[in-house]
């Protein structure tokens, strides 16, 4: 990539507890890994399960409830073989809302950006692997504070973004941009400002494709009709 080149942006917008995005996590470290200069992906996220009672209460009264979308998570992710997945996941220890973790990964975020610092993507990865393959209750801010203790995370740091609101708000923008973009599921990319998205289970050449076709014709000189 020529040095004058902007970057490729992406927005990735997630909910922790979704299978979805943790299946398709691996395909957005490849792109990362294949594109360190020519991508800048920015992590977001967006309450599919912001109230798990009331989600399963609506979605899965009439199909077993928690252990009817438990045997759907399973059935999903046994299709995948580098996905890892604890069979007490959605069986115990159920979450009660996502909203916990993102929080405290705004806070990190926060934390990153006024010491340039990479936390935050270290923390996403680890909560989503301490639910779905140990099963853990991520709504949990004690759990969340441990996972983040074992990630050598400032602690106090983030104590402080949570209880000053910074947290909140940050979480409260990423909500606003989701409606704003149109974001309904988990999850969903967004390329070329606003003009590509991308959602669910995406395959990684399709991907790969979007961002070669951007960086051969960067945003703001595709023809549009």
């Amino acid at each position: 990539m020529h040095a004058t080149m902007t970057p490729v942006q992406i927005t990735h917008f997630s909910d922790i507890l979704c299978v979805w995005a943790y299946i398709s996590q691996i395909r957005v470290t490849e792109l990362q890994s294949n594109f360190p200069q020519e991508i800048e992906v920015e992590f977001c996220y967006f309450n599919v399960f912001g109230d798990v009672q009331t989600k399963m209460a609506a979605q899965w009264a009439k199909r077993g409830g928690v252990e009817g979308y438990a045997q759907h998570v399973h059935e999903i992710a046994a299709g995948f073989d580098h996905v890892n997945l604890s069979p007490d996941v959605w069986r115990q220890n159920i979450p009660t809302s996502s909203l916990p973790a993102h929080l405290i990964i705004a806070a990190a975020r926060l934390l990153d950006r006024e010491h340039d610092g990479a936390d935050a993507p270290s923390l996403d990865k680890a909560i989503r692997e301490a639910f779905f393959t140990a099963a853990v209750d991520v709504s949990r801010m004690t759990e969340l504070l441990a996972i983040a203790v074992r990630q050598g995370i400032d602690i106090a740091g983030l104590k402080d973004k949570l209880e000053s609101g910074q947290a909140f708000a940050l979480v409260s923008n990423n909500l606003k941009s989701a409606d704003v973009l149109g974001v309904r599921s988990s999850p969903t990319m967004i390329f070329n400002e606003g003009r590509q998205i991308l959602s669910g289970n995406v395959g990684y050449r399709i991907l790969e494709a979007n961002i070669r076709e951007l960086l051969q014709h960067p945003a703001g000189q595709q023809s549009w009709c």
